[in-house]
């Protein structure tokens, strides 16, 4: 037994006195789906439905005559911290973006009631950070990274350590979302080269697989921020020093679009509520085939601070993502029946979700903003088929970023 292992053991054996273990739970439907046995590590189902709170236990019991707190987070890590700053009777100011939603503020003051003093800065997480740190450093407290930290690592380990507990040993595969570094470093340093790793990030904030490339921590120089829990644009140095050596087979990365099929099929199917990044390590599942088949699986389900406001652009996505859903302009003649002549084109699966259409003066032609739903994403096929044969006129912009976003 190494010491990291009987130090993760004890963080959370203490954490016992605060909140009770996360479920690890098998999942028959996933274990059909892939022919492998499957468990989800419910980190969603912890007190501020993520695991963040295990690290800020962990750094903050570590600290006698800790009286400031200071952090910076547009979601889990803030929830955490503020769940412990209350607990440890501790005063904490956490620094968030401007932008953040209105959700996470007020679910961030609810854990920390008057310990905590939450305070806006910035469009963007870079400047909120930048703002924590000085704000530490001139009041003489203490910056509690979400992930940089040897004693949040050790905290996030004992994630690992339940696992072990309630499956009776050590699974055949580990599955893990990335973000910082910090759950999968502290995985790693518990269980070591016993499981086989799949490290999974979302497509548009890889840090690992790009510090994997570089041989060492570089910054993306863009990030989608839709899977905000793990779109970190630089792995930290400490969780990367413990990370560096497990190759980029070990790491798969996510589009954005297609997770949001994941969030839909487990809330529709298991009734279980994920935030992008918590299904990170379920989706990932589709990508492994015959690599987990007939083997014991644990996906760690890393949180589930959704806000159902966004549940119709997640289902926009899914659809987007699957086929089932496209965006166009048509020409069209400005004559009449012109337009009677494209609807009886539609099939009995197809149904328009937008339209838009301006009839413009003095001219032959006017634009059409469309916007199809349907079954079978071969529907398309046909009416495109169709469109061309009648010589209509159409440019499909459901791929086109820009475009879509401005008008859609």
């Amino acid at each position: 037994m190494s010491d990291f292992q009987d130090k993760a053991r004890a963080a959370a054996k203490a954490m016992r006195a605060v909140f009770p273990e996360t479920p690890l739970l098998r999942n028959a439907h996933l274990s059909d789906l892939y022919g492998a046995d499957i468990w989800l590590k419910r980190e969603d189902l912890s007190p501020v439905r993520s695991y963040k709170l295990r690290g800020a236990f962990n750094a903050m019991r570590k600290r006698d005559g800790l009286e400031l707190v200071v952090c910076a987070s547009a979601g889990n890590h803030a929830q955490g911290v503020a769940f412990m700053c209350r607990h440890f009777g501790v005063r904490g100011v956490i620094f968030m973006p401007v932008t953040t939603p209105q959700q996470k503020i007020q679910k961030t003051a609810m854990f920390g009631g008057d310990s905590v003093e939450i305070r806006l800065v910035g469009d963007y997480f870079d400047q909120c950070l930048t703002a924590a740190q000085d704000h530490a450093k001139a009041e003489g407290g203490f910056f509690l990274s979400p992930f940089d930290d040897v004693d949040v690592i050790e905290g996030q380990a004992s994630v690992g350590a339940e696992i072990e507990a309630q499956l009776g040993g050590v699974p055949d595969t580990l599955v893990v979302p990335v973000g910082g570094g910090g759950l999968g470093s502290g995985l790693l340093g518990y269980f070591g080269s016993k499981p086989n790793y799949t490290f999974v990030e979302p497509k548009g904030g890889a840090c690992l697989r790009a510090a994997l490339e570089a041989g060492k921590p570089v910054t993306l120089d863009k990030v989608n921020t839709f899977a905000d829990g793990a779109a970190v644009a630089r792995i930290g140095d400490v969780t990367f020093e413990r990370l560096k050596d497990v190759g980029l087979a070990s790491t798969l990365q996510i589009n954005e679009d297609r997770l949001c099929t994941t969030m839909l099929d487990m809330l529709n199917v298991e009734g279980i509520v994920l935030e992008p990044a918590g299904a990170l390590s379920v989706d990932a599942l589709k990508d492994m085939g015959q690599m987990i088949r007939g083997r014991r699986v644990v996906c760690i389900t890393s949180g589930g601070n959704f806000d159902f406001e966004r549940l119709p652009e997640v289902k926009e996505r899914a659809q987007t993502y699957a086929g089932l859903k496209k965006y166009f302009i048509l020409r069209l003649p400005q004559r009449p029946g012109a337009l009677r002549g494209f609807l009886d084109m539609l099939g009995p699966d197809d149904d328009i979700a937008r339209f838009e259409y301006l009839k413009k003066s003095a001219r032959n032609f006017g634009s059409v903003l469309i916007g199809l739903e349907t079954r079978d994403p071969k529907n398309f096929t046909v009416l495109y088929e169709k469109l061309d044969a009648a010589g209509f006129v159409y440019t499909d912009i459901t791929e086109d970023e820009v475009l879509s976003n401005f008008i859609i």
